[in-house]
């Protein structure tokens, strides 16, 4: 096809992205991002990823797309905005409740985005035929696939990796999901994005584990993301009281980036967030066993951490929140016959009781 209808294409499959609700559309090739094996390389020669060991056994396709399937010869890169209508840090001035990260307050992303990847790809398939080119062949990956989503996504225009390494766009701010379409069709592409951080050092001045040891370097170790769902067993003692109330996920260095201020609030209702998930009581949630954790999170991202690793989370929190009514909570979770439960309980009680002690003084 001529490269005038293949624009002319383009621009009817992102009109069709956004009618599905796509926030935006960009393309490049898979092997527009050479700096991805050695950056990737030095990630993990540095231990920065942790227990996620899958970085590495994966590093192969991770670092080069192409390798993952050498028949592409396009992805395209969709944004989906889950933007926030609330402050996400109003949570931190109430210990006595979880925080939990925006994305994580509704629906699980993974569904909600890939049922669009897939219908786009359906439409720009059938749309292909209709204009008398052979069927493309496409694949559809959301986040849980070796894909260097966020370099893709800088290649193709969408945005820009900040120094926080999150994606960060001129017109979305950093809160939304990326998707991709790999396909065999050769579409136009779309200029890398520039980076646009200056001098600005909010999102790293913000973190309260001070994981990122240089600008555009993260210690996934030390990261609350990472430690909240990823690590399993005890979390480092000196990590725990600099969690605060997060119990799934961290916003911090998100929320502090200047270019929110262009963002814009979710209209998809599945990422508003669920009036239970806003504030929640930490004494409910460390009540729950793993029957009542998989019914109260069913659909949410959350469950697939599972009840230990959640309430040894709320458990921190509440070893945190300085609240004496909070340690018979605690004190009941000491004999969890998950150890790492329990540990986090004993924990907790280590840290309320000189509160309890001191108020039965006075």
């Amino acid at each position: 096809m001529a490269k005038r209808n293949m624009e002319g294409f383009k621009g009817l499959l992102e009109g069709e992205a956004r009618a599905i609700g796509f926030s935006g559309l960009s393309v490049c090739r898979p092997w527009d991002v050479p700096q991805v094996p050695a950056r990737l390389a030095a990630f993990l020669e540095a231990g920065y990823h942790g227990q996620m060991g899958w970085l590495a056994d994966r590093s192969h396709w991770r670092g080069a797309p192409q390798v993952l399937w050498p028949e592409a010869r396009s992805v395209i890169v969709l944004a989906e905005n889950y933007g926030p209508d609330f402050d996400p840090m109003e949570g931190l001035a109430h210990p006595e409740t979880g925080l939990i990260s925006v994305y994580a307050q509704n629906r699980d992303y993974h569904d909600v985005v890939k049922k669009r990847l897939k219908r786009l790809a359906r439409w720009m398939i059938e749309a292909a035929v209709k204009a008398g080119m052979d069927a493309p062949e496409v694949k559809v990956f959301v986040d849980t696939a070796p894909v260097p989503e966020k370099p893709l996504a800088q290649a193709a225009g969408m945005g820009w990796q900040g120094k926080h390494t999150n994606l960060v766009s001129r017109e979305l701010g950093s809160w939304f999901f990326l998707g991709s379409i790999f396909t065999t069709l050769e579409l136009p592409v779309d200029g890398a994005e520039v980076d646009h951080c200056g001098s600005c050092r909010a999102c790293l001045d913000v973190c309260p584990t001070d994981a990122f040891p240089a600008p555009y370097q993260l210690d996934a170790r030390r990261c609350i993301s990472y430690l909240t769902i990823e690590h399993h067993g005890p979390v480092d003692v000196a990590l725990r009281p600099l969690l605060g109330n997060r119990i799934y996920g961290c916003d911090d260095c998100l929320a502090a980036c200047p270019w929110n201020k262009f963002a814009q609030a979710a209209s998809e209702a599945k990422y508003h967030a669920r009036d239970a998930l806003r504030r929640p009581s930490l004494a409910e949630l460390a009540a729950l066993d793993d029957a009542a954790f998989r019914a109260f999170f069913s659909g949410s991202p959350i469950k697939r951490i599972g009840r230990n690793r959640f309430v040894r989370n709320v458990l921190y929190a509440i070893g945190n929140s300085g609240s004496a009514e909070l340690l018979p909570v605690a004190q009941g979770l000491c004999d969890d016959p998950d150890a790492t439960v329990a540990d986090a309980a004993r924990w907790a009680v280590s840290r309320l009781k000189p509160v309890a002690n001191g108020r039965a003084k006075s």
